[in-house]
């Protein structure tokens, strides 16, 4: 049978995403097993795993080292990888936002300073509203640019809001909700699309009963 080779996020979202896959049958039991290995196979169910940093999933199946994947739509959106997305799968729900201290106001006469990782999500964001912003890439801890007036307002990933009500921070603007999707590599696609599609099948039928 041919090898599909699928590319998992470490974490939380990649264990609620195998769950989906071993739901959908394509269980690979040494992958729960407590061990370190990198690559777990089942070749009866025609699966082989391997976890990736969330942010590299992408990558990974962009380049073809996996046929498909499961990664957010925030990196989707952030860096456009060249890859067919083929299904939402539900899980790993929150949004991007802008937020700022809750007593902060815009002033349209002021070049508006903007902390975040998603760059382009960002000036996206505020070019379609007309507003002229200083970008600070941060990488992390992003939260603490408004607190230490190093920016006016963040862009980042909230899911509960809780960190933010703790910095005392609020949500001003929603720009986009997201959730964890599944991307193909083009050539798999093509190549190994009898295999693709069914575990797209198999998948879709799951997040519709969900």
């Amino acid at each position: 049978m041919e090898m599909l080779n699928v590319a998992l996020p470490k974490g939380r979202l990649g264990n609620k995403v195998y769950s989906m896959f071993a739901s959908a049958g394509f269980e690979c039991p040494e992958i729960e097993e407590n061990n370190r290995k990198l690559i777990f196979e089942n070749r009866e169910k025609g699966v082989r795993y391997f976890w990736v940093k969330p942010s590299d999933v992408a990558i990974y199946v962009e380049r073809g080292a996996a046929d498909i994947g499961a990664c957010g739509k925030d990196i989707l959106l952030e860096y456009e990888p060249d890859v067919y997305e083929l299904l939402d799968l539900g899980v790993g729900k929150c949004r991007i936002a802008v937020a700022a201290k809750k007593d902060f106001s815009y002033d349209p006469q002021r070049t508006l300073r903007v902390a975040t990782k998603f760059v382009s999500v960002a000036k996206s964001y505020f070019a379609s509203k007309g507003r002229d912003i200083d970008i600070i890439h941060l990488n992390g801890s992003i939260e603490l640019a408004p607190i230490l007036s190093l920016s006016d307002v963040i862009v980042d990933i909230v899911e509960t809001g809780a960190t933010l009500r703790e910095n005392d921070l609020e949500v001003k603007e929603e720009i986009v909700p997201i959730s964890a999707r599944l991307i193909a590599n083009k050539s798999s696609f093509r190549f190994k699309n009898e295999a693709i599609e069914r575990v797209v099948d198999s998948l879709s039928r799951l997040t519709s009963i969900t």
